[in-house]
């Protein structure tokens, strides 16, 4: 797996339901390396902690193979790298192969695997239309967040690849089933919330589904 962009957004304002919020999700491209601390990306906008950033979520990376799927969804958006709020672009990630608790070598530093996405209205509002919820939610693409184990930079161009696997543990798209499929494995659920690497913010939301 390749990076092929690296992406970097500023606190912007935004209207929401007649109030004006702030968001970090308008991430844009940038022509040098990012620095990957223990609780977010260095210099990047993180606005609601509740959500984003901290230990489970300090950075978001996101499949460059998915774009195509996504701008014929969508095809008069001013398309770029960092439209899904992600930090890290990388080409050829497939969250099919990828599991709770993996640890990657990526750039300068390591990271480990601790959920999947979910797509809040902020992503509406980047995509101009809240209907990207759904579509988000049906497809398999929800991309990762990471804990930073080895903090450094991260470069276009730098190499992502598996150093570390669990023996025992789960994938991302069973993570993803378990919070939006109708019909769940209830072993499974039970399974993922006591499991040690996946992101205690996911495993709350799990818990409302017991």
């Amino acid at each position: 797996m390749e990076v092929v962009s690296v992406n970097i957004g500023q606190e912007k304002m935004v209207s929401w339901r007649g109030k004006s919020v702030k968001t970090g999700i308008f991430k844009s491209p940038i022509n040098q390396p990012i620095y990957l601390g223990k609780t977010d990306v260095e210099t990047d906008a993180v606005i609601d902690r509740r959500y984003h950033g901290g230990i489970d979520k300090a950075c978001y990376i996101y499949s460059a193979d998915h774009y195509d799927f996504w701008k014929a969804e969508f095809p008069l958006l001013a398309w770029q790298y960092g439209m899904f709020g992600e930090n890290i672009t990388v080409k050829g990630l497939d969250e099919k192969q990828v599991q709770i608790g993996d640890i990657f070598y990526l750039g300068n530093t390591r990271v480990q695997v601790s959920q999947p996405r979910q797509p809040c209205f902020k992503l509406g509002i980047r995509m101009g239309t809240q209907t990207v919820l759904k579509k988000f939610i049906n497809q398999p693409f929800p991309g990762i967040y990471v804990r930073v184990i080895d903090e450094g930079t991260v470069s276009v161009g730098d190499e992502m690849h598996l150093s570390e696997r669990l023996h025992n543990t789960l994938g991302v798209l069973e993570v993803w089933d378990l919070l939006y499929k109708k019909e769940i494995d209830k072993d499974l659920l039970e399974f993922a919330i006591e499991h040690p690497q996946l992101a205690d913010a996911c495993k709350k939301d799990l818990r409302s589904r017991l």
